[in-house]
């Protein structure tokens, strides 16, 4: 998934490059936890606006893939491996708007359930509509019902995935490279969406670390 639609990280932190060297699996992985914690305590901590947006910006940015790169390799069902899934996303929806929009509104046609509803995008979906859920889902992360944001990333990457399909189907006998990445893409984005669904459901019931 990341090497469908996401940006190279820019090492300007000089403590993060030392740590992404050569570093000691463990060690990374402890690393990601203590990061996902402490950025989630910090912004929690009162709810303050200003650190809720600066966050955000922060993410717009492409700045926060420092931290993120660290999340990557932690497995799906933890804090750090979530907010890697989510990070994903966004960059998705940022990097790639016209074409999510695309696949999110093929998905939203096609599917019988409730996926577009919890996700909540109003029909047409436009590339306007799918950053403004993005962050919304951020601002639900950092400061909202974190279940609730999980629930919303979701049903985005199922219906997003489901779009996918359709597509990939209709681009099969014209365009089958295409239809074959969209294919791929749909089964990453049905990936990210069970756990992200597990996490939310671990969270609720304070598992998730």
């Amino acid at each position: 998934m990341a090497d469908d639609f996401h940006r190279p990280t820019r090492f300007s932190n000089d403590w993060f490059e030392r740590v992404e060297g050569d570093v000691d699996p463990v060690v990374r992985l402890q690393l990601a936890s203590e990061t996902a914690n402490a950025l989630l305590s910090r912004v929690r901590a009162g709810a303050d606006p200003e650190v809720v947006d600066r966050i955000l910006r922060v993410a717009r940015e492409d700045g926060i893939d420092i931290v993120a790169e660290l999340w990557s390799q932690a497995r799906p069902h933890t804090l750090p491996g979530t907010l890697w899934r989510v990070h994903l996303l966004h960059a998705l929806v940022t990097q790639r708007a016209d074409e999510t929009a695309h696949l999110y509104q093929a998905g939203a046609d096609a599917l019988q359930t409730a996926a577009p509803v919890i996700a909540g995008v109003p029909a047409p979906a436009t590339p306007a509509e799918l950053r403004t859920l993005s962050e919304t889902i951020l601002r639900g992360v950092f400061s909202g019902d974190f279940a609730i944001a999980l629930d919303r990333a979701a049903a985005f990457a199922t219906v997003t995935a489901a779009g996918a399909v359709r597509v990939a189907h209709e681009d099969e006998p014209v365009r089958p490279d295409r239809a074959r990445a969209r294919t791929l893409m749909a089964g990453r984005l049905t990936d990210i969406a069970e756990a992200l669904r597990v996490s939310a459901g671990m969270w609720r019931a304070e598992s998730l670390d």
